[in-house]
């Protein structure tokens, strides 16, 4: 029970206590919790010695706290449970409550690297019937290791960041033509936030995954479909994919996923060693898409083929290291069902059966549409949790 009002049964109560920066007034950027309706200002509280952290808590981003690993971790959300569900802190903390509508928030950590994934078998399977029809929809590695790629780590938005439409050569049936992007899309996926670095030469081990990872955000990794298909073969994503990224402006820690890991699906054929994690263990997520205010689609996360250990094991197996602040994200995720899947492709079958949205038939991203990507998680004693949503809206090419 938290003293907070209106925090006690909601999806951000003590047992969520998400991370993120934000401005108040003018003032510099400055780390903070989520609480109900209000968020914490944890650099004011370590400055008036509620909480320690070596310092970390007073920097602009989250990276150098992350950086100091479980134990400090462990250590401060123990401490923000009993200030904030304790009385006898009330007189001292209730002064670094700050109203969430009067903040606002940044770019909780400055992004290392960027690495997405391609780990939802429903959605390697529909994208391959789209694209190569009468053939395998799943290429012949696809199960026997996590495909990825590297992405921008300097196009990484914040949430409610505008996404300016882009431009690149398309397609045609006379060679290629330049100019805005037709085939806008989303793919709706969760990424997981490095705050442990590792040596270079070093593997990272499936075991060793809740060492390494701080937390969760979820990401919107919006994709030029048209560019996209005329630039991958035969290599992969690059100007489709790389114009804008947005996550969550919270960063729900690890820890407050703890009733979240749920068995992941059965891998056939057996993975390579480095990839066996035991238990394998997926994330209970359920994601929600809406476009324009109407939700679309319910992708659920607990299908996913590959889970988070396997991908950073995979990420570090050939000694690549890590760096504090490195954000490796999922991939599409998408269900066996239609109303599951966590791109327009799928929902419009490329664009060959389009949906009804506010009265119109629609396939792609228009100007001014607006995207909005939620997800909730199982909380202790049968509580509901949620992760900081992430929402974009599409405004023309300059």
């Amino acid at each position: 029970m938290t003293w907070v009002a209106g925090a006690d049964g909601s999806a951000y109560g003590v047992t969520n206590l998400p991370y993120g920066v934000f401005t108040h007034d003018g003032r510099a950027p400055r780390i903070g919790v989520r609480i109900g309706d209000f968020v914490l200002d944890l650099a004011g509280a370590e400055a008036a010695g509620l909480v320690l952290a070596a310092g970390a808590l007073g920097r602009p981003t989250l990276n150098e706290f992350m950086g100091l690993g479980r134990p400090q971790w462990t250590a401060v959300r123990q401490r923000l449970v009993e200030l904030l569900t304790d009385e006898a802190h009330r007189a001292a903390v209730e002064p670094l409550l700050l109203p969430l509508p009067e903040v606002r928030l940044l770019l909780p950590f400055e992004v290392a690297d960027y690495v997405d994934f391609y780990s939802s078998e429903h959605h390697a399977g529909n994208v391959g019937q789209i694209f190569r029809p009468g053939q395998p929809p799943l290429l012949p590695n696809w199960r026997h290791l996590p495909i990825g790629y590297h992405g921008r780590a300097g196009t990484v938005v914040v949430s409610g960041t505008p996404v300016l439409r882009p431009a690149g050569q398309r397609p045609g049936p006379d060679g290629p033509t330049y100019g805005p992007s037709g085939r806008l899309d989303i793919e709706a996926e969760v990424g997981f936030v490095v705050g442990v670095p590792s040596p270079l030469g070093a593997r990272v081990a499936v075991d060793d995954f809740a060492d390494h990872v701080f937390g969760v955000v979820l990401v919107n990794d919006w994709s030029a479909r048209d560019i996209q298909a005329w630039e991958y073969q035969p290599l992969g994503p690059f100007l489709g994919k790389s114009f804008a990224t947005s996550v969550s402006a919270w960063v729900t820690p690890l820890e407050a996923l703890g009733d979240a890991f749920v068995p992941a699906p059965r891998q056939e054929p057996p993975v390579v060693d480095y990839l066996r994690d035991e238990p394998h263990l997926g994330l209970d997520l359920r994601l929600a898409v809406e476009w324009n205010g109407e939700r679309v689609s319910e992708p659920p996360f607990a299908t996913m083929y590959w889970t988070p250990a396997q991908q950073l094991a995979h990420l570090t197996v050939n000694g690549a290291s890590l760096r504090t602040g490195d954000l490796y994200a999922s991939g599409t995720v998408s269900g066996p069902e239609r109303g599951q899947v966590g791109s327009f492709l799928e929902l419009t079958w490329g664009g060959a059966e389009p949906v009804r949205l506010g009265g119109e038939s629609r396939t792609f991203l228009a100007d001014g549409d607006t995207v909005t990507i939620t997800a909730t998680a199982p909380g202790p004693g049968g509580t509901t949790i949620a992760l900081g949503e992430v929402t974009g809206t599409i405004l023309p090419p300059r």
